[in-house]
């Protein structure tokens, strides 16, 4: 495997494969507003310094391995090109092996919007084909709320949006988002959470 310097040319939100099978469809919302009140200069700057990490793979295709909702807020505001930092080169390998390797080095997440796990060959091809996960938007508002703490844990927040799925009906969560934001951030501040990445409860 080989560390690659960043690349700094434009690189088309179409090419990109995600590393994950669904967004929080109320995350990408949030993030295309906040583009769309950018000006052209502001945007400019903003994408110069939000460089999308990514996997060199078979047939010399960059796989991303974080922020995705961004990437999927840009493709569906219009935005054609971003900026790619590639972390490592795995082109030579095959796609098995890649896959292996990827999903031993946590670069993976194949769970679906029921958070079941599925086989890494299940992934979309395409940002577009990204699947809602209400859960996920669920976790991403707790963490704002001060629920937890940001982590570099891979992938916190469907750690979080996981173990939400199992104490918050999904009902709750379509009718009124606001009240499943409150209970998240009771639920999260308990002893049952304290396992999680970035848990900001008391502690013993």
């Amino acid at each position: 495997m080989q560390d690659c310097p960043p690349i700094l040319h434009p690189t088309p939100l179409a090419e990109l494969r995600p590393t994950q099978m669904t967004v929080g469809r109320r995350e990408v919302a949030r993030k295309r507003r906040d583009w769309e009140e950018r000006s052209h200069e502001a945007g400019g700057a903003f994408l110069s310094h939000h460089l999308l990490p990514a996997i060199l793979g078979p047939k010399q295709r960059p796989w991303i391995i974080d922020n995705h909702h961004l990437a999927v807020a840009l493709m569906e505001a219009g935005q054609q090109q971003v900026l790619v930092r590639i972390v490592a080169d795995l082109s030579h390998l095959s796609r098995e092996t890649f896959l292996t390797v990827m999903d031993n080095r946590n670069w993976l997440h194949p769970f679906d919007e029921k958070g079941v796990r599925k086989s890494a060959a299940d992934l979309p091809k395409k940002l577009s084909r990204l699947r809602d996960d209400p859960y996920r938007s669920l976790a991403g508002q707790l963490r704002r709320a001060g629920g937890y703490a940001k982590d570099d844990t891979p992938y916190s927040e469907f750690l979080w949006a996981d173990f939400l799925r199992h104490r918050i009906k999904p009902a709750l969560l379509e009718s009124d988002f606001d009240t499943a934001v409150e209970k998240a951030l009771t639920i999260a501040r308990g002893a049952e959470a304290a396992y999680l990445p970035g848990y900001a409860g008391p502690h013993d």
